[in-house]
């Protein structure tokens, strides 16, 4: 009899990360991020873990066995056990050798680090298993950055399939495994931290405190694991998981190497490959809070499209004018950009606020993501990283786009090759009535001097409006004999 699919859905997702509804989906009995539980690991509920596994001791090469411990097959009328024979790998330092034998099953999949160089069946258009299990997954996490290599690649070529690495995962990086991609875990670390004394913890393995009452027993382990995966599958839900990857990560060096060797890859990729969205809720939020939230991908990505790709109105390509950001987003609807807008008067500058994380946020783009939604804590003081941002991101904008001068209201001492650089601030707060009134001043010279012409409100608004297109969509044609009437709404 013919293996049945797991029957799947996803309710939620971030990046790689995916909340997924397993069985009916009208009534889902399992859910992953979970557990695979293993022949000696405790009964737990099926919404925490969805599976059992087995493995064979007499045969060579092993068979491993994993179980739905729910209905989850359709049609939902029994249990359901896959089979497959895990294969004999090489270690992955020799990889080169094609030989040993590849894993082989239908609806799991066995995979090694070897077995996705050589075995050409991986790539057959209808091999779509509902589980994978990174068999080497222990040995691959012990090379730098061969286990996120593997992630990556099994997550692109099995996109619908539930990826395991069988040994590695604890309630203290279950997060960032998640993050990059992983959807099952087991007990194994947890099992060899009770034996050893140790309560394996979101934040690592620690002593009990007896003081409390605590032990390291099993009940103890599975408490720490319900507590991990309610908080992933939490953090995936409302968009999050970002922030508790990173806390996970502090917990281990080697986490803290895996997350950063992540977040190079995606930075290499675009943005699709990446699993960067466009568009988000307006209830969703990215808080930098860390120095590791400047490596995320989502804000390489985009410093890069500002700086290297992003085209201001054409009415506004001679004139550069730098504001601070504020904590009220849209930047606009705060009381100190009102004061500057009242004190520029003319929509033929562009308006450009600078930031950290993002560097760069132009005012046509202030009301998208992630402009519309970051978070950071404020100290009043930029740090060397963040004003190298800022001046490189200008550095590449500025001569690209061609602008004649740049008039600084923010603070940052900028200095540019063959471009005038006027500074209106000179030590003064930007809200002070002597800075307002310099820059004022030096709004209407720049008009006066290179022949701005503000356009009347509705075309600016299109121009604005087709801005914004490009740097979505990468092309503005279908605003091509639109008009804009009326005030713009707000957003976020």
């Amino acid at each position: 009899m013919a293996e049945r699919p797991l029957a799947r859905g996803a309710t939620a997702r971030q990046r790689f990360a995916r909340l997924m509804a397993l069985g009916d989906r009208n009534d889902p009995v399992g859910w992953a991020p979970g557990l695979v539980l293993g022949p000696e690991d405790p009964e737990l509920e099926p919404s925490v873990a969805p599976f059992s596994y087995s493995r064979s001791q007499g045969s060579v090469p092993a068979t491993l066995s994993v179980s739905t411990r729910a209905e989850m097959c359709y049609p939902f009328d029994s249990i359901d056990t896959w089979q497959a024979s895990e294969g004999l790998s090489l270690p992955p330092s020799l990889v080169d050798a094609d030989s040993g034998k590849s894993g082989k099953g239908s609806e799991l999949l066995p995979v090694s680090w070897q077995s996705m160089h050589h075995d050409q069946t991986l790539n057959e258009p209808g091999l779509q298993p509902s589980v994978v299990a990174l068999v080497d997954a222990a040995q691959l996490a012990e090379r730098p950055g061969l286990l996120v290599k593997a992630l990556d690649a099994l997550r692109v070529r099995f996109p619908s399939s539930l990826i395991w690495t069988p040994g590695i995962a604890g309630p203290d990086n279950c997060a960032l495994l998640s993050w990059m991609g992983v959807d099952l875990f087991d007990m194994s670390r947890s099992s060899a931290a009770a034996a050893r004394g140790v309560i394996l913890t979101e934040d690592g393995p620690r002593l009990p405190e007896t003081t409390l009452g605590e032990s390291a027993d099993t009940e103890a382990q599975c408490a720490a694991w319900r507590r991990a995966i309610a908080a992933t599958r939490t953090a995936i839900r409302s968009a999050s998981l970002r922030e508790l990857a990173e806390r996970q990560a502090a917990s281990s060096p080697r986490s803290v190497e895996r997350l950063r060797r992540h977040d190079a890859m995606m930075r290499g990729y675009e943005g699709g490959r990446s699993g960067l969205s466009r568009v988000v809720g307006h209830e969703h939020s990215l808080r930098c809070h860390t120095h590791s939230s400047r490596d995320d991908a989502l804000i390489h990505d985009w410093r890069n499209r500002v700086a290297d790709h992003h085209q201001p109105p054409e009415h506004q390509r001679q004139a550069l004018l730098l504001l601070p950001c504020s904590a009220v987003k849209p930047y606009r609807t705060s009381q100190s950009h009102r004061r500057f807008l009242r004190s520029i008067g003319s929509d033929a500058v562009h308006q450009v606020m600078v930031t950290a994380p993002l560097g760069l946020v132009p005012r046509e783009l202030e009301e998208i993501w992630p402009a519309a939604n970051y978070d950071i804590p404020v100290t009043g003081e930029w740090d060397i990283d963040e004003l190298a941002v800022i001046r490189d991101m200008l550095a590449r904008l500025v001569p690209r786009v061609g602008y004649s001068r740049v008039i600084n209201h923010s603070g940052i001492d900028i200095e540019l090759e063959r471009v005038e650089c006027v500074d209106t601030r000179l030590g003064d707060s930007a809200g002070s009535a002597q800075a307002l009134s310099r820059l004022e001043e030096e709004v209407d010279r720049a008009s006066s001097e290179l022949s701005l012409q503000s356009p009347p409100r509705p075309a600016h608004r299109l121009d604005q409006m087709r801005a914004l297109s490009r740097f979505q969509h990468g092309t503005d044609a279908w605003l091509d004999g639109s008009k804009v009437q009326g005030r713009p709404p707000i957003f976020t």
